[in-house]
């Protein structure tokens, strides 16, 4: 979905547990983003602007990702870790495209070195760079540059057997989300979904229908696989897909639903989850192309998925059965009567409405990448509004600062002083005169 061309969007059991005792009727979807635009989004201030207090702000965060980007060439390991980490924290909480424009080609090139040489920990903080680059670079041409510099190093990290699970993981969401912005032509887009793939295909039952029984570590990089080929799939025209699902070029490209069935019996929830989500994307968009897309298989389907929205089993921890009981009853809920899940979520004076599960996974996928910062992004980056079709970015009235506002007490306390003594005065001498 590159920048300046029109992306493709799919149109998109009560809990009967005697030991719950906490509402769990809502669905997990509809939480409000993670802050709430206050003093700019960030710690350190604000956005550019004239304003004394929000330009000391500015300063502050804009000199510490300078040393953070000169650190992350740096020979020590634990030193070029702490710059990525830096990086990540200015560019989550302040859309800076401005700033990066002459400084993009080193932030790329110490993440590609990193991702290349380093291991683990440092592997998995560059690889979380490069989704928030990818979302602030405006230019088209910057876009392709990233495509052609990071796509190569994403794939083999991502292929590396004896690299540490987070990292994999890391790279799974990186590299989606990259090609999600980056790459507009099927050629491109199916290859790296038969990778991820071959990846997520490491939850499926085994061979005697027994749940997989991969580690919580590499569930989670199966589940990052998993959440990142959802994301490719909402770029896939309806009749494209439907095609792949019943012809031999899908194989080892669009897994059946049997396979992702199998999927939501693993121990390891966010796998179940994201499972039962990406069910439901794949019929949104076969429904789209054919309103009796793959009725032979609902029935099964449907049992599957009754189980897990009334889960009770005790063996799970509470949080996890609420968890997943919300997000199944939805599930269920749109396969049996074809009704999405619609969520609003408030930012500043602005409504972003999610209705379909495409939008909502897009939603997700960014939300992941930006953390804490969502709601700095929903009102100020171009690319993250088009995305979720928010439209152009709307002014809202600046709120004071902080500093505006100590000022602010600060006279009024010395006028109400200034009152009180006046007033004083004026009551010692009518109390005189009555003496």
């Amino acid at each position: 979905m590159p920048r300046n061309k029109k992306k493709h969007a799919a149109e998109q059991s009560n809990d009967l547990s005697d030991d719950e005792t906490s509402n769990d009727n809502a669905s997990t979807y509809s939480c409000h983003s993670e802050t709430q635009l206050g003093d700019g989004g960030g710690p350190n201030g604000s956005f550019e602007s004239s304003e004394p207090g929000e330009s000391a702000g500015v300063e502050k965060y804009e000199e510490k990702l300078l040393q953070a980007i000169e650190n992350a060439s740096d020979k020590a390991q634990q030193t070029r870790i702490n710059a990525f980490q830096t990086i990540n924290e200015v560019l989550v909480h302040h859309y800076i495209p401005d700033f990066l424009e002459d400084r993009k080609v080193t932030v790329m090139d110490a993440v590609e070195k990193s991702l290349r040489r380093g291991k683990g920990v440092e592997q998995s903080w560059a690889a979380r760079i490069i989704p928030l680059l990818v979302i602030q670079i405006e230019a088209l041409e910057d876009i392709v540059e990233l495509v052609t510099v990071l796509k190569p190093v994403l794939l083999s990290t991502v292929q590396d057997g004896s690299a540490a699970y987070d990292a994999r993981a890391k790279c799974c969401a990186a590299l989606g989300l990259l090609c999600f912005v980056g790459v507009d032509d099927l050629g491109e887009i199916l290859p790296l979904m038969k990778v991820l793939h071959s990846i997520f295909a490491g939850s499926f039952l085994k061979g005697d229908n027994s749940p997989s029984g991969a580690s919580s570590e590499a569930g989670a990089l199966h589940s990052a696989a998993l959440s990142a080929w959802s994301l490719l799939l909402t770029l896939l025209p309806p009749g494209e897909f439907v095609a792949l699902l019943g012809g031999s070029a899908g194989a080892g490209v669009v897994p059946s639903v049997r396979q992702l069935v199998g999927m939501m019996q693993s121990p390891i929830l966010e796998v179940r989850m994201v499972a039962g989500e990406t069910l439901a994307l794949m019929f949104e968009l076969g429904r789209h192309h054919d309103d009796e897309f793959l009725e032979e298989e609902l029935p099964d389907l449907i049992e599957a998925t009754q189980k897990l929205a009334t889960d009770a089993h005790k063996y799970r921890a509470k949080r996890d059965r609420k968890v997943q009981r919300a997000t199944f009853r939805d599930v269920l809920r749109y396969l049996e009567e074809d009704i999405s899940p619609e969520i609003s979520i408030k930012f500043g004076r602005q409504l972003l409405v999610l209705d379909t599960w495409a939008i909502h996974h897009q939603y997700t996928c960014l939300r992941t990448a930006l953390g804490f910062g969502m709601n700095v992004h929903l009102a100020e980056n171009a690319f993250v509004r088009e995305v979720l079709q928010l439209g152009p970015k709307v002014d809202e009235p600046r709120r004071p600062y902080r500093s505006e506002k100590a000022e602010q007490r600060f006279i009024n306390a010395a006028a109400f002083k200034a009152r009180t003594i006046s007033r004083g005065k004026n009551r010692d001498k009518r109390s005189f005169a009555l003496n």
